[in-house]
C-alpha cells in the first residue's frame, strides 16, 4: 500500500462525498430522535426487536440458555457452544 495512489481517493473526490454526506448528518443532528429503540450494551436488545419476531410467532434464540426442542427435550450447549 506504500506509495501505491491508486488504492486512494483523491482529495477532490473526498471533499465532493463530504459534500454529499454533510447535509444528511445535518439534518440528523438538528432532529430529535424518533422513536429510537434504544437498548443497554450487553442487553439482549430492544423490546421492539421481541415484538417483531412475536408478529410471526417467532422468537429470538438466546445462544447460551437453555432451550426446549420441538421433542419437548431441553437442548443446551455442550462444551464446544454446540446445541444438542
Amino acid at each position: 500500500m506504500a506509495g501505491d495512489a491508486t488504492l486512494f481517493q483523491r482529495s477532490d473526490m473526498v471533499e465532493a462525498g463530504w459534500n454529499v454526506i454533510q447535509p444528511i448528518l445535518d439534518v440528523w443532528h438538528a432532529l430529535p430522535a424518533r422513536g429510537f429503540p434504544n437498548y443497554a450494551a450487553g442487553s439482549w436488545g430492544p423490546i421492539e426487536a421481541d415484538d417483531l419476531l412475536e408478529r410471526d410467532g417467532r422468537t429470538w434464540r438466546r445462544i447460551g440458555e437453555e432451550e426446549i426442542d420441538k421433542r419437548g427435550r431441553i437442548a443446551a450447549p455442550d462444551k464446544a457452544g454446540i446445541i444438542t
